[in-house]
């Protein structure tokens, strides 16, 4: 099909799916890449953080026409929204956070803000530090950059959590405070509706794990907001809820919610009775009966009528064990069906803030104590050669755990106890698996080289699968779950899975068609008065860049590939070390195949995992001044934009390349094809090698306010232009 075609096909399914959708299904208007914004939820209660400076609740601004659960809270919580302005998808509005979390990048972090010039943070309350990564690490550098971070928490009155508290994430889920991304860009939501109950043997991480394989490409850079029936979400906990809600930045959500409902409300309850009871708890500043009273007296719930981007079901009534990988999130295979290859596993981890919280510690002891019956009452050992590491997400789950003697049993069975941190997750530390071996891991993230060596098969699954399959030597689970009668696989679709009817299933079809359409790139031919506009380009800005076309053909490349975890706390690494290490993780070959001012580009969701800003300069150390992909991941965008790297969105471009390098796939190639981005016109053109085609492409305009923050080489650069303008 011709890329005219294609685009008279894609125009004419857009303008179905308007048709179509004139009530409920009209489709918004966001189309273009955005900044992340993570989830926010409230959990338990456990530290010593100062009094917020925003109130819990903020006061409800009064909205007549449906919103998503997304728009309302930034409805809620935006400051200096105009008058009547209702929030939609796709408008920016400004969000004041109640706290930011930074952990052991925290000493870079202080420096650039000390670089900028300024000597006072606005409110010490709003933000927290809690070092979680490196702790193992004891080296002098290591402990006096931990010294270093204490100390600048205390000169400023931050909140400040040292090695051994726990996991920076678990810190923040336990202090009813919101997670520390925000967004100023209010992002297309996709509604997700779970069917039916969690049969026996099957938790919260089957379910997210099933989504990622199941839906790949969907939520990538919207939020996600579940929902289901009174029935169905009791039979998801809070700590299910928790695990769903963290791994969904993995799915390529930007937020993830659960509805606020009974399981929320007695869970709230049990947190501000302990926080009374406990004299130690300053939480009983922050969750009270009466802010429960307060926040359940005006719930915030998506409206009936509210749009969605899309629609998807998941019948949890169908759903098995589920297991992601190897090397990749967005592979995802029942358990049963991997089960009898027999793999063979080295090592398994009980670690993280996804999935290493008391309940998750208990359940894969019982999988140990349900062995001792038929082992004469003792414990079990781990199979031989078979490694278990166990760290609690916080200091306070491992003493639960020791209190309900989950962690004593499965010390018993040989596990490895490492500090409570989040050590292998990110590739530091004791235990990261070795060139050929592989690892099973109850964590959120297994790309390739996450959990030690790239050349090591890492796969993701539940606490009791990991547990299971370390007693047995092989990828196995604890046998709880039985396959009812006449299994046929689980149900998903788009949707709501409501009973089939013309409006419900012409309604599932455009939303399977729209979310194909997203992948495709219409070709807007180039008018005479398009070519002639002119976008305004700032002194210090590019007009043009050019350059040869390096394909790193690969989807979901993420930002242990382009930059490993082993590397992000080595606050002394040079630009020449990190323009070796870049892409190491991905292709070894990179850094000999690529030459300064090369393009790189790459294929869908690229930049995902880690928000991690050395990805971006890793690249500018390497000398490449653009990156162009079929999507990318908005915290990529983010840091990119930050550390002045440019992006660009060009999937006509990635299909083109796939199509004529189908053949003899590498990981890296040098193309021999040119790439001009005309930034004044807003133009790029592709010269297929010497005597190939030439094509251009209109591009949205690069907008003054972001070419001035690349102009000053980066955020940190404008900072200090703007504070030396106010002074």
């Amino acid at each position: 099909m011709s890329y005219k075609a294609v685009a008279t096909a894609t125009l004419l399914a857009r303008s179905l799916v308007r048709a179509s959708r004139c009530r409920s299904f009209k489709r918004s208007q966001y189309n273009q890449s955005a900044f992340h914004y993570s989830s926010t939820s409230i959990a338990d209660f456990n530290s010593n953080l100062q009094e917020p400076a925003l109130p819990n609740i903020a006061p409800a601004k009064k909205v007549t026409t449906p919103q998503t659960l997304t728009e309302k809270i930034l409805q809620r919580y935006s400051v200096d929204l105009p008058k009547g302005k209702v929030v939609r998808s796709g408008d920016y509005v400004q969000i004041q956070p109640h706290r930011c979390l930074t952990h052991d990048n925290t000493w870079p972090v202080a420096m650039r803000f000390m670089s900028t010039g300024a000597t006072k943070i606005k409110d010490p309350a709003q933000l927290v530090f809690a070092l979680d990564h490196d702790v193992q690490n004891k080296s002098p550098s290591n402990l006096k950059k931990y010294d270093q971070i204490q100390e600048f928490a205390k000169k400023h009155g931050v909140n400040f959590f040292g090695a051994g508290h726990g996991i920076g994430h678990q810190i923040m889920a336990s202090s009813s405070a919101s997670d520390p991304y925000q967004e100023p860009l209010c992002p297309p939501v996709v509604q997700v509706t779970l069917l039916g109950t969690l049969p026996p043997g099957v938790r919260g991480k089957d379910i997210i794990v099933a989504l990622c394989g199941l839906f790949p490409l969907d939520v990538l850079n919207h939020s996600v907001e579940f929902m289901g029936s009174e029935e169905t979400m009791a039979s998801i906990s809070m700590d299910d809820r928790l695990t769903i809600s963290n791994m969904s930045t993995e799915w390529s959500a930007t937020s993830a919610m659960f509805p606020m409902d009974t399981i929320l409300e007695r869970w709230l309850r049990y947190k501000a009775t302990e926080a009374a009871m406990l004299e130690d708890r300053t939480t009983r500043h922050r969750i009270t009966h009466e802010m429960v009273d307060e926040l359940f007296a005006n719930p915030l719930r998506a409206d009936p009528g509210a749009h969605y981007a899309k629609k998807l079901y998941l019948n949890l009534s169908t759903l098995s064990p589920y297991i992601s990988g190897p090397n990749s999130v967005k592979i995802s295979t029942p358990l049963h069906d991997l089960a009898t290859k027999h793999i063979k596993v080295d090592k398994g981890y009980i670690v993280s803030c996804t999935n290493s919280r008391s309940s998750d510690l208990k359940a894969a002891a019982k999988v140990f104590q349900a062995a001792a019956q038929s082992n004469g009452g003792r414990i079990p050992k781990i199979a031989n050669g078979v490694k278990l590491y166990i760290a609690a997400a916080s200091a306070r789950e491992q003493a639960i755990a020791e209190d309900e003697g989950s962690w004593q049993t499965l010390v018993e069975a040989g596990a490895t106890v490492l500090p409570p941190s989040c050590g292998p997750c990110i590739g530091l530390g004791t235990g990261l698996l070795e060139d050929g071996e592989t690892g099973v891991s109850a964590s959120n993230r297994n790309f390739k080289g996450r959990l030690g060596s790239r050349l090591a098969h890492a796969y993701l699954s539940s606490p009791e699968v990991v547990a299971a399959s370390a007693l047995n030597g092989v990828l196995s689970g604890p046998g709880v779950y039985e396959a009812p009668e006449n299994y046929t696989g689980v149900e998903y679709g788009y949707g709501t899975g409501k009973p089939a009817s013309i409006e419900n299933e012409l309604g599932n079809a455009l939303e399977q068609l729209e979310s194909l359409i997203d992948r495709v790139q219409t070709t807007a031919l180039i008018s005479d008065d398009a070519v002639q506009a002119v976008t305004k380009i700032l002194l210090g800005f590019p007009s043009k860049i050019s350059g040869e076309i390096v394909f790193a053909d690969a989807d979901n490349l993420d930002t242990d590939n382009i930059y490993a975890g082993k590397f992000t706390y080595q606050d002394d690494m040079t630009t020449a070390d990190m323009a070796k290490a870049c892409m190491e993780n991905y292709d070894p070959n990179f850094r000999s195949i690529t030459e300064p001012n090369d393009i790189i580009v790459s294929g869908f969701n690229f930049g995902c995992g880690s928000s991690r800003e050395q990805a971006a300069t890793a690249l500018l150390a390497r000398k490449i001044p653009l990156v162009v992909a079929g999507s990318f991941s908005n915290i990529f965008v983010r840091n990119s934009i930050n550390n002045a790297l440019l992006c660009l969105e060009l999937p006509r471009l990635v299909e083109r390349l796939r199509t004529i390098f189908s053949e003899d796939k590498v990981p890296t190639r040098r193309t021999g094809w040119t790439l001009t981005w005309d930034i004044a016109r807003s133009t790029v053109e592709v010269q297929e090698g010497e005597n190939g085609e030439r094509w251009e492409e209109k591009v949205g305009e690069f907008p003054e306010n972001l070419q001035e923050i690349i102009a000053k080489g980066g955020l940190v650069g404008w900072t200090k232009h703007e504070l030396a303008k106010a002074t």
